[in-house]
Order: C-alpha cells, then sequence, then structure tokens
C-alpha cells in the first residue's frame, strides 16, 4: 500500500512517516514541496534517512495515486491537499483542526464522501485502548450511571503554526467528548483566555472552554501551553467523567517515572501506556485495508471546529455564544 505523508509543515509529520515506514506493506511517499525558508530540505531529509520516495510538488505525489494520504500541511491548504487526495480515491488521516473555517470543512467532508473514501481526523487519544474502554464502561451505565459533566486539561508544549491554544489543544480534547456523546452537536459555547505566556496578543497561551449541550451534559476543557518544551509527554490528554454515580479518569499518557534529571538540572518525566501515534497509524492503514472506518470522521471534525470557532467568538464578545442544534439533535 502506497501511503503519501503531505507536508512536513506539521511537529507530528516526521513521527508519522518513521512509523509508516515500519509498516509491514506499506511504501511511504514524501511531499513537501512548500518547504519551510528555515528548513527548506526538511521533507527531503527524512526520507534520504528512511530511504523513502520523495518528491518535489503536489501534482507529482498525485500522479503517484497513492492508496492513503496523511495531511500534516499548514491548516489554510489542508482543504486543497484532501480535496485532490479524494479526487484520486485515497482515503485521508487529516491533523486538527481540518480547516480554518467551516465552509472549508463542510466541502471537504462531502468531497470525501462523493469519492467513497473516509476523512479521519488524527486526534490519537481517541484510539487509545484505554479510552475504548472508558467508552464501553460509559456507554454501560453501571460505573457512573448518568454522565453529567466531562472535565479535560491538555497542558502542551505550545502552540502550531502561530495559533494558540484553542485552535492547537482544544480539538484533541474535544474530540474525546464528541465520541462519548455520540457526536451530539454542542448548543453553547463559553469561553476565556489570555495570552501571558505567549507575549502575543490574539496568541492565547491558556484557554478555559465551558460547553453545553442539549441533553444537558456540560463539558469544561483547559489547554494551556504550561508545560515546557522537554516533557512533552507529560501533558495529556486528560479527562475525567462524572456521573449521578460515580467518575472515571482517563488519562493519554500517565506518568511512568518521575523524578530529578541532574544532567538535565531538571525534573524528569517518562510516559507510560501504548505510543498512541503508532497505534492510530496502525488503525488507519488497517480502516484502509478493510474499508471499515476508525477514530473520528469529517462530520466530528465538524462539530469539533464549530466549538473551536465559537469558543474564539465568546472571548472576543466576553458572552456565551449560541450555536443552531436541529430539532433531530
Amino acid at each position: 500500500m502506497k501511503v503519501a505523508v503531505l507536508s512536513f509543515a506539521h511537529e507530528r509529520a516526521a513521527t508519522y512517516a518513521r512509523l509508516l515506514h515500519g509498516m509491514p506493506g506499506v511504501d511511504v511517499i514524501i511531499a513537501d514541496p512548500d518547504g519551510s525558508p528555515d528548513d527548506p530540505a526538511r521533507g527531503e531529509a527524512v526520507a534520504r534517512q528512511l530511504d523513502a520516495t520523495y518528491v518535489g510538488s503536489w501534482d507529482e505525489v498525485f500522479a503517484l495515486r497513492p492508496e492513503a494520504v496523511v495531511v500534516t500541511s499548514e491548516t489554510a491548504r489542508r482543504r486543497e491537499l484532501v480535496e485532490r487526495a479524494a479526487g484520486i480515491g485515497a482515503h485521508v488521516l487529516c491533523e486538527q483542526p481540518m480547516a480554518t473555517g467551516e465552509a472549508d470543512a463542510q466541502a471537504m467532508v462531502r468531497a470525501c464522501e462523493d469519492a467513497g473514501v473516509r476523512l479521519t481526523l488524527a486526534s490519537p487519544a481517541c484510539f487509545s485502548p484505554a479510552f475504548d474502554a472508558v467508552r464501553k464502561e460509559l456507554a454501560d451505565g453501571d460505573a457512573v450511571g448518568s454522565l453529567t459533566t466531562l472535565h479535560g486539561t491538555y497542558d502542551g508544549t505550545g502552540a502550531t503554526h502561530g495559533g494558540g491554544v484553542l485552535a492547537a489543544n482544544a480539538p484533541y480534547l474535544l474530540d474525546l467528548v464528541d465520541a462519548v456523546l455520540g457526536g451530539e452537536p454542542a448548543q453553547q459555547v463559553y469561553a476565556q483566555a489570555n495570552s501571558v505566556l505567549s507575549g502575543q496578543p490574539g496568541v492565547e497561551s491558556a484557554a478555559l472552554v465551558t460547553v453545553r449541550y442539549p441533553s444537558g451534559t456540560v463539558a469544561a476543557i483547559d489547554c494551556s501551553r504550561s508545560v515546557s518544551a522537554d516533557q512533552p509527554a507529560a501533558g495529556g490528554p486528560r479527562m475525567t467523567f462524572i456521573g449521578d454515580q460515580g467518575s472515571l479518569e482517563f488519562n493519554a499518557r500517565p506518568r511512568l517515572l518521575g523524578g530529578y534529571d541532574a544532567a538535565a538540572a531538571g525534573e524528569r518525566w517518562v510516559a507510560g501506556g501504548v505510543d498512541l501515534d503508532a497505534v492510530m497509524l496502525g488503525a488507519f492503514v488497517d480502516s484502509v485495508r478493510k474499508g471499515q472506518g476508525a477514530g473520528p470522521d469529517g462530520e466530528a471534525g465538524v462539530r469539533t471546529l464549530r466549538i473551536i470557532q465559537a469558543a474564539y467568538a465568546s472571548v472576543a464578545s466576553g458572552r456565551p455564544v449560541d450555536l443552531a442544534v436541529s430539532p433531530t439533535a
């Protein structure tokens, strides 16, 4: 199976390429024609390390007709690449946020539906075996009873492509909420944010978002840049599910080992659990082979994006933002 990694703009693109290269039966194609002014050969360098095929233009990569693609470009380019992938019948794994606006996200969903391919969102925690177990416990109802509140935190190392934590971190928490609530659309969003750590107005380094749903369930998420760059595994995402009879806790990257590292003159963190990127990519490749979907789809991505956009509007106005919910929702 030919799988193309489209652009190295995202920080996890190189990791994805290496993991795909190690999978049996997968031929990796790397395309990074836009490059970066600071590192124009970033994608080509990884291709050489992996002895993988590198192509220097988008036309060239799509002419090779990969069966699947991983879209790790700048957010503004994702619609174009997803639509071109759908045009050759390739299944898509796309980074979050899937687009800069809802119209683009809807167009991406339609393109994949019309082509008969699946659009999957790259939200690694949703593929976690531990999260799957949590979902089953919650669905059964015996663990917590009736679900009333969800509280999630994601203290990441920073934002991506100059954006703030609402775009960079919040989607991964909201994808977990969407999966547990079965795709229930949000009704109201209220958010507060600040740029204290980023030092750049409009690039939020901390954000609190409250989302109310028609069922009465409330999700509260907290995301920030508070984890230092040398401790990326400690940040989560983490989530507590609270019901009228009990609660469940989920940590996508639990702290397995801690202590003081004399060489680095700082605290040491070692994450436990499985490699979620590897699990996600394995599930994606397997779904392409079997023709069965896995993980959050394009519609889930649209719901998450709608909440993110409402959160930005709430931060700007200082007021809750009501979202239109269909009577059947």
